[in-house]
């Protein structure tokens, strides 16, 4: 268990590779954040960040978190973390976008500035190829990806194409209710259940990527389903048995 209670903390899993014993991975869990208690029934922000391995399997207290960085950890950040060269990141939905960085080596945090910041109605982050990326959309404009360099200066990658872009926002100006959903090799940004999904992905051996519409899910055997936001998750399909599977053998 956490060695400090807290609720809504952001949280990240960094994947190292495989497990000493066994053939399972050996992975950290990260908890930065959240709300724990404070005398007389109150709450506080909770100024500590906490790991899990997987190898010895208990938490520990790994240092400090920013009073201002743990607010907005809390507060204005979903659960979602990109993992890249030995910085554990979050994106603050609060405008203007701001990421919060966390070097696992070091137990040391940062700020990145995000580009446009201001002028982005949603922003999300990904790992491409080892870099931190960035994906967000403009009112009234494009969505776009840009590639943290070795400056830490962000660089444009790609832009949706125009007839993507008119698909995907079905006609209204504005990119607020867009979300990403990304994985190795693969940016999928779409709005609900049934209006489609736009797909950059990794295409042959070369590196190159293109753009794909991939249809909405309207019906099942001809009855209509109810078209509902949803949130998605990539799932890579491979033949290692689940641990339900496991544990019924």
């Amino acid at each position: 268990m956490l060695k400090i209670a807290r609720t809504n903390p952001a949280v990240g899993v960094v994947i190292l590779g495989p497990a000493q014993h066994g053939p399972s991975l050996h992975f950290r869990v990260y908890v930065a954040g959240g709300m724990s208690e404070a005398p007389r029934g109150a709450a506080t922000y909770e100024p500590t960040m906490e790991v899990y391995d997987s190898e010895d399997d208990a938490w520990r207290i790994v240092g400090s978190v920013p009073v201002e960085f743990a607010v907005r950890l809390t507060v204005w950040t979903p659960n979602e973390s990109v993992y890249s060269k030995g910085v554990l990141y979050w994106m603050t939905s609060a405008r203007a976008y701001s990421i919060m960085g966390f070097e696992i080596r070091s137990n040391k945090w940062q700020e990145l500035s995000v580009h446009m910041a201001d002028k982005l109605e949603f922003a999300t982050l990904a790992q491409l190829n080892g870099r931190l990326t960035l994906v967000g959309g403009t009112s009234g404009g494009d969505a776009c990806v840009w590639e943290l360099d070795e400056r830490h200066a962000w660089c444009l990658k790609e832009k949706m194409p125009v007839e993507l872009t008119r698909r995907i926002l079905g006609g209204k100006a504005s990119w607020a209710t867009t979300k990403c959903v990304r994985g190795d090799g693969a940016i999928c940004l779409y709005r609900d259940l049934a209006s489609g999904m736009a797909v950059w992905r990794e295409v042959g051996e070369r590196g190159r990527w293109e753009w794909f519409w991939v249809e909405g899910f309207c019906s099942i055997k001809g009855k209509r389903v109810q078209n509902l936001p949803i949130k998605g998750v990539l799932i890579h399909p491979n033949l290692a048995p689940s641990c339900a599977f496991s544990k019924q053998r």
